[in-house]
């Protein structure tokens, strides 16, 4: 298949608390070393008396007007928890000295895995603090300087336009892209003449949840109608997703519609096509459950112009289409195959009794597939790590492919005329390296090698299983320098996400090598809820069972503390989306757990969430308030709804002003709760990036910034100085 976006991808306020505090540093009753405190003084907010009726229940919200980002009361706020936040900051001795180690170990070489078209590669490349990855192109097998094909840095005056996609015509002539800009999950896609590598006329806005799937001389897509007069594009719901498909040279408002259901606002419609151009395939999901329907278009049919034939019709299991063989569609499901398996479907006979097994499910969860050089490479998990086997199409095993460790692979795709395939290997004291593939001898060669001015020889990661609340038992990753001593005095990165079956593999981060070569731990443990095990392991961490998630993470930070590794003031509990929700249910079930957190760009409020761009997709995973059971679990974990006074650990909030994913109103009115509610002595910061979102394409230079002060804020809290002598 072309490269495609599958399937999606989620309150007792306490009457009467104060909506200003002063904290200074002779308050007492804390285990905070007195050089550590520094004096904040909260802006004042406003409280409404808002309350909403839940079945019954009333609850109320009385920082609702928060949730207006263009409001000017609310970008006031902004502007002085922002000037709280950095002033705090600003006054850590050592944060300086962070931020300058920071930004000279990231300054390396960073390579994308390369795509071959018409024997050119295509890849990106950061020289190093480049804000945005460069786009290179060289001819297949030849040695020399690469030419720079697309550098997004071009694209806006602060680097904070990002490149976000490529999409190749099978003529190799054409070159669709999509970029997004401040981090939005808006998109605009463009198209370049790779002949005259210069761009056409071409221009698609309002675009999101997409890919382009090329078919003769245009492509297919989906976008939502541009927003109403007067509607927030970055706040408001997304209804009605829709498939186009666009002629190269035409305007949009020429692009012919595809599919549409005018009975269903919630839910996906996208699309791909097979590398012949003999197939398109729909993929459809409700809002409601956790898979997608799969239907299929024979494009060389007339009879089917403007229909599609139903291959699953149910939306309770993930789908996706592999490839093709002649007339028959690989599909890689988990229908009666929690793990996953690859079946044959012939679209004329798509009943499930003409269906054909091709590659089984087996006891390792199958990840992923693709089909190249007349293989399938399929990608397995074996306890949160990679396993790539070789199959032919038949689903006949060839071979394992040897990787250099324990850790994560990822890439192998290609054209089913392909000799070789690209890929890259990474864990977490392991640069991320390309290397080069060839499918017959099943021989593997460094492409692009980094060179960071660390020692991954200095580290040792090793994997525990230790029990949570229930008994289960749950895998971490723990890293730190050879040698360390469990004297429980460590300084502790936990660090988690458990949710929408995403499976949280080894990768390095150039970021977290500061910690640990300062003698910090780090901790990534596999909670339920995510996909490392299949789609058991997933349910188990879903709508009525969300609790075993921060069971599972308590019970990560107990296992830590009890085995000597760190304690409680030296422990940093963080997560981002998914798993800021994570951290803002566990610091509310559990203040006394550690002593600092960070949870970014979270999901706050659990009972409005889905009324929010795209929140309305999270419902499988979380159930909605408009349910009264899923109201009921909901209100017990909800983040906003459980603060009460009680002394929290040290809090550091990020989120951004063009988060179209989480709103930052999640973030925000949890700062104004958490900031009224907290009686202790540690601080209860909100840091809000500008012109930045939910994460993907963030600026160089604004990961450096904000990782030095994420860095700065634990230490500062811990009471340590990384570079005292």
């Amino acid at each position: 298949m072309q490269k495609r976006l599958l399937p999606a991808l989620a309150f007792l306020l306490l009457a009467g608390c104060r909506s200003s505090q002063t904290y200074s540093p002779s308050t007492a009753g804390t285990s905070i070393p007195a050089s550590s405190r520094i004096p904040v003084q909260y802006p004042e907010t406003r409280k409404s008396d808002h309350v909403d009726d839940y079945f019954g229940t009333p609850v109320p919200d009385p920082y609702r007007w928060l949730e207006d980002p263009d409001s000017p009361e609310t970008k006031a706020w902004v502007t002085a928890e922002n000037k709280t936040s950095f002033g705090y900051l600003e006054q850590i001795p050592f944060r300086d000295k962070i931020r300058d180690r920071l930004t000279t170990i990231w300054n390396y070489e960073r390579f994308g895995v390369p795509q071959e078209e018409g024997g050119q590669l295509y890849f990106s490349k950061n020289d190093g603090l480049q804000n945005q990855a460069v786009l290179y192109t060289q001819q297949n097998g030849q040695e020399g300087q690469p030419d720079v094909l697309l550098d997004p840095n071009k694209f806006s005056t602060d680097g904070t336009t990002a490149l976000m996609g490529t999409f190749f015509s099978n003529d190799h002539r054409y070159m669709a892209y999509a970029t997004s800009g401040g981090g939005s999950d808006w998109q605009q896609y463009k198209v370049m003449d790779l002949k005259t590598r210069k761009p056409i006329s071409d221009e698609l806005n309002w675009v999101k949840v997409s890919g382009a799937a090329w078919y003769k001389d245009g492509f297919f897509y989906s976008r939502y109608d541009a927003p109403k007069a007067g509607q927030n594009s970055l706040a408001g719901k997304n209804e009605y997703h829709k498939v186009y498909y666009h002629k190269l040279g035409d305007a949009q408002t020429k692009d012919r519609l595809v599919y549409e259901d005018q009975k269903m606002a919630l839910g996906f419609r996208t699309v791909g096509t097979t590398e012949d151009e003999r197939f398109l395939v729909l993929y459809l999901t409700d809002g409601k459950a956790d898979g997608n329907r799969l239907s299929v278009r024979d494009l060389t049919d007339p009879k089917q112009a403007d229909s599609f034939t139903p291959l699953i019709s149910s939306y309770e299991h993930n789908n996706s289409v592999v490839g093709n063989i002649g007339g028959q569609l690989l599909v890689l499901t988990n229908y009666k195959a929690p793990r996953y398996r690859v079946v044959l479907i012939d679209p004329k006979k798509p009943q499930e009794a003409n269906w054909k097994e091709v590659l089984p499910q087996t006891e390792q969860k199958l990840e992923g597939v693709d089909q190249v050089g007349g293989y399938l490479v399929a990608s397995y998990l074996k306890d949160a790590s990679s396993l790539i086997k070789v199959y032919t199409e038949k689903g006949e095993f060839k071979h394992d492919v040897a990787l250099p460790a324990i850790g994560t692979a990822a890439g192998f795709g290609g054209k089913r005329d392909a000799k070789t395939v690209y890929y890259a290997f990474t864990s977490f004291t392991y640069p991320t390296t390309i290397y080069k593939y060839d499918l017959a001898s099943n021989t593997s060669t460094v492409f692009r090698a980094p060179k960071v001015d660390v020692k991954p020889e200095d580290y040792v990661t090793t994997q525990v299983f230790y029990a949570s609340k229930d008994g289960t038992k749950i895998p971490m990753f723990i890293t730190h320098k050879k040698g360390v001593k469990l004297n429980g005095q460590n300084p502790t990165y936990l660090y988690a996400y458990g949710g929408f079956n995403v499976s949280l593999t080894p990768s390095f981060s150039v970021a977290r090598m500061l910690w640990l070569e300062n003698g910090g731990i780090l901790a990534i443990p596999n909670l339920r809820g995510g996909g490392e095990y299949g789609e058991g392991w997933h349910k188990a961490g879903m709508t009525p069972n969300k609790q075993n998630v921060f069971d599972d993470f308590i019970a990560a930070a107990d296992y830590l503390k009890v085995q000597g590794y760190t304690n409680t003031e030296r422990l940093a509990i963080a997560g981002g989306s998914n798993g800021g929700l994570l951290v803002g249910a566990t610091m509310t079930q559990r203040p006394d757990l550690c002593g600092v957190a960070f949870p970014a760009v979270g999901v706050m409020d659990m009972l409005r969430y889905q009324k929010f761009t795209i929140g309305w997709n999270w419902a499988p995973e979380y159930g909605t308030s408009d349910n009264y059971a899923q109201f009921q679990n909901l209100y017990k974990f909800s983040p906003l709804h459980n603060l009460k006074p009680a002394a929290y650990p040290a809090t550091m909030i990020t989120t951004a002003d063009h988060d179209d994913r989480v709103v930052p109103a999640h973030s925000f009115k949890f700062a104004a709760t958490l900031q009224a509610a907290n009686t202790g002595p540690r601080p209860q910061l909100i840091r809000v990036d500008v012109n930045a979102g939910h994460g993907a394409g963030k600026s160089t230079k604004l990961q450096i910034q904000e990782w030095a002060d994420i860095w700065s804020f634990a230490y500062q809290n811990m009471g340590l100085n990384p570079y005292k002598k």
